[in-house]
C-alpha cells in the first residue's frame, strides 16, 4: 500500500510542479509538460513490477503510436481559445476530437500492422 501511495504522491508531484512553473512561465511549462516524464515514471513503475523486458517494451511502442493521435489536442486548444471560445468548452472539444483520434486510431492501427 505505501507503495501505491508513493506512487500517486510522486506522479501528482510532477503536475504540480509543472503547473505551477506553467503559472510563471508558460514556456518552461510548457516544456517540462512536453516531457515524457510520465511516460518514463510508468515504465519505472511496470520494470520495478514485473522485471519484464517484453511488457516495459510493449509500453513503449504503445505510448509512441498513441502520442500521435493526441498532438492535434494541443493545436485545438490554442486555436479555440483564440477563437473567442471559453476555456472549459475548447478543452471539452479539444478533448472529444482526441477520444474520437484514439479510437479511429485504434481501429486503423491493426490495419498498419501496429501493435497496440
Amino acid at each position: 500500500m505505501i507503495y501505491l501511495i508513493v506512487k500517486a504522491a510522486l506522479s501528482g508531484l510532477l503536475i504540480a510542479v509543472i503547473s505551477e512553473v506553467s503559472r510563471r512561465a508558460p514556456g518552461w511549462g510548457g516544456l517540462i509538460a512536453s516531457l515524457p516524464l510520465v511516460s518514463v515514471l510508468a515504465l519505472v513503475w511496470l520494470w520495478r513490477d514485473t522485471h519484464d523486458p517484453e511488457a516495459a517494451a510493449a509500453q513503449a511502442m504503445s505510448t509512441f503510436w498513441f502520442v500521435l493521435p493526441s498532438l492535434p489536442l494541443f493545436l485545438i486548444i490554442p486555436w479555440l481559445l483564440r477563437s473567442g471560445l471559453n476555456f472549459w468548452l475548447s478543452l471539452a472539444i479539444a478533448c472529444l476530437v482526441t477520444m474520437a483520434l484514439y479510437a479511429a486510431f485504434a481501429l486503423v492501427a491493426p490495419r498498419l500492422g501496429v501493435r497496440l
